[in-house]
């Protein structure tokens, strides 16, 4: 077994965990703060968007059971890729989407992965998902780890008004 990472921003880190939470060769979707300047931030730094962090999620998969390519393509119907101010109801810089990459290969990945997204003809503008490389992986507070299981109710209600999977509906499905 080769544990891997994998980490995408993709607007509320609630919605991003179970999509990749129950599949077989995933141990663990963890909710977090990267790519910004503040050390250890709390969600309420990255929430105002000023920390330069965005809301994440850190996959550790197994790359023998589940590749780096399906990864990708489970990340991809999660999100808009062509908005470039957040996702959904959640607006900022800090829900912006984003593949952070933890090595080469995942670069070149991310990047065929994207152009073929872009060249799909599915969206009448363009993709703006951006890819950069994986820096420091702050695990956010206890409470939103695992949200959509302990907080069943809350998850259900903040993503129906999100519109979330009303986009998926229309655009990936």
């Amino acid at each position: 077994m080769a544990v891997q990472k994998a980490t995408f921003a993709g607007g509320c880190f609630w919605c991003m965990v179970k999509p990749f939470d129950q599949w077989d060769g995933v141990h663990q979707v963890l909710s977090g703060y990267t790519g910004g300047e503040t050390v250890n931030p709390s969600y309420e730094e990255v929430k105002t968007g000023e920390t330069g962090h965005y809301e994440a999620v850190e996959i550790s998969y197994d790359d023998t059971v589940i590749d780096y390519e399906t990864i990708l393509d489970l990340y991809w119907p999660q999100i808009d890729p062509t908005d470039p101010d957040g996702q959904f109801q959640d607006r900022g810089p800090q829900y912006r989407t984003v593949i952070f990459y933890h090595n080469d290969e995942q670069k070149v990945l991310a990047e065929q992965s994207k152009a073929a997204v872009d060249a799909s003809g599915r969206f009448n503008q363009p993709v703006v998902t951006e890819i950069k490389p994986a820096g420091t992986f702050y695990k956010a507070e206890t409470y939103h780890q695992d949200f959509y299981i302990k907080s069943k109710d809350a998850y259900e209600a903040d993503r129906e008004n999100s519109g979330r999977d009303e986009f998926i509906a229309e655009n990936w499905k």
